[in-house]
């Protein structure tokens, strides 16, 4: 295990088993994990930021070695506020590791003494992502598998006539399927 805490940094919106499959592993690797919340008002999220707290707290309170908290402004500055030394990210694909490895080198030219470690999720969340999920569930489509069941809960809650609505075309597909046209 690696002395010193680690920042796991994100919107987490919604959290994805993806995230939670780094979070796992993330803890077994290091002393501290604190997973950080980005707190960004420029963005329209989903879920609030306590939202999203209070589902990350029910989903790692076994994981002892993982902290929660909430950020805003540069990554490294808030790493930095908390003696972090390590910055925890996850690579799904080839247009992930572009995009990090940019963040990577920028946070190093910043704060040179704050190390990333990029993780690979496990293969069956290699194509999950926030923004997919959410495109799904807000079309009334199923997320079981993507998410942990209390997100799945939660954006059934929160997007139920999206739910309603693809359940009824569900429900009246047998129906329209059934009917022949007359000439």
């Amino acid at each position: 295990m690696i002395n010193g805490s680690a920042i796991y940094p994100g919107s987490f919106d919604p959290p994805t088993n993806g995230h939670l499959d780094l979070i796992q592993r993330g803890s077994k690797i290091f002393e501290e994990l604190v997973v950080a919340i980005l707190r960004n008002s420029e963005k329209s999220p989903m879920f609030s930021v306590a939202e999203r707290l209070e589902m990350l707290r029910e989903l790692t309170a076994d994981l002892k070695n993982v902290r929660l908290d909430t950020f805003d402004g540069l990554m490294v500055e808030y790493a930095k506020s908390i003696d972090a030394t390590c910055v925890l990210r996850g690579i799904r694909a080839i247009s992930d590791y572009e995009y990090e490895l940019q963040m990577a080198l920028m946070n190093r030219k910043l704060e040179p003494t704050l190390e990333t470690v990029f993780m690979m999720p496990a293969d069956k969340y290699s194509y999950v992502s926030s923004r997919l999920v959410r495109e799904v569930a807000q079309a009334g489509g199923p997320v079981k598998g993507l998410v942990p069941e209390l997100v799945e809960h939660k954006l059934r809650e929160k997007l139920d006539p999206a739910y309603k609505l693809h359940d009824a075309r569900l429900n009246d597909a047998p129906r329209r399927r059934g009917k022949k046209r007359r000439a």
